[in-house]
């Protein structure tokens, strides 16, 4: 894979936290226009590798490279104009309680653009639309939404600058099944009309049969494969055959076998 293929390129990442090395030399390349899930069991480190790429937080060493730029020597300049174009959703959504929805999706336009104020209201309001909430909820305020609107209310903000990247901590966690799938269904539609690059952790291995191209499995502070999840469960790792391999794993696999059969 050249470099022209990769919007983010990991080389040799190490990571010291809590008195133990969480990397230990972990290389990853995200290929350009895909959807890539990020999974692991619990503390082999998914939620602090998105971090880190975030620069929320500092490896030990090692290179983190977005766009070309190398992250952990860039200047803050640099580090804005690239968080220009890339957007998050937090896993707790994240958004201020005391501001309605449309505040809460106009604001990284008040943090990184110079826009008057009908402007950006219309450019919320449109980016609320496509995210399948109704135009309504605009005035509300989070606490007023149901944890499915709060997932969508935080997808309108992470899109409203129209990025090439976004990222997705746990995004269906919370939801049940059903909303769950249309979440997913939502991220597909954005990912095919916007032309972005995703990067999910997560847990849910619906999701990750339903929407990802290929899936990152983390463990022993490296990550272990990188493939399509048709080939990634078949990987004799013991890791990923216990991850893998029990009841809820085979009844997302069959989940996803039928939906493919009823199309």
């Amino acid at each position: 894979m050249t470099s022209n293929d990769s919007i983010i390129e990991i080389k040799n990442l190490k990571t010291y936290l809590g008195r133990s090395w969480v990397h230990q030399g972990l290389n990853l390349a995200v290929k350009r226009g895909e959807i890539l899930g990020i999974v692991g069991g619990s503390g082999t480190g998914k939620t602090t590798l998105l971090r880190e790429i975030l620069n929320l937080t500092q490896p030990v060493s090692g290179s983190i490279k977005i766009f070309g730029h190398e992250l952990t020597t860039a200047s803050a300049n640099t580090l804005f104009a690239i968080q220009q174009r890339w957007g998050v959703l937090f896993q707790s959504n994240a958004l201020f309680s005391s501001l309605t929805l449309l505040d809460n999706v106009i604001f990284p336009l008040n943090e990184h653009t110079l826009l008057d104020y009908e402007t950006m209201k219309d450019l919320a309001l449109l980016k609320i639309l496509m995210v399948g909430l109704p135009i309504d909820s605009a005035l509300k305020y989070p606490a007023e939404l149901s944890g499915g609107m709060q997932k969508r209310a935080g997808l309108a903000r992470a899109i409203i600058l129209d990025p090439e990247l976004i990222f997705l901590d746990e995004p269906t966690a919370g939801l049940d099944p059903n909303t769950a799938a249309g979440l997913d269904e939502l991220i597909l539609n954005l990912q095919s009309t916007m032309g972005l690059t995703i990067v999910m952790v997560t847990h849910d291995l619906d999701s990750l049969w339903r929407i990802t191209n290929r899936v990152a499995f983390l463990g022993q502070g490296v990550v272990l494969c990188i493939d399509n999840m048709a080939k990634l469960v078949k990987n004799p790792n013991p890791l990923i055959q216990a991850f893998f391999g029990g009841q809820r794993g085979r009844a997302a696999e069959e989940g996803y076998q039928h939906d493919q059969h009823e199309k």
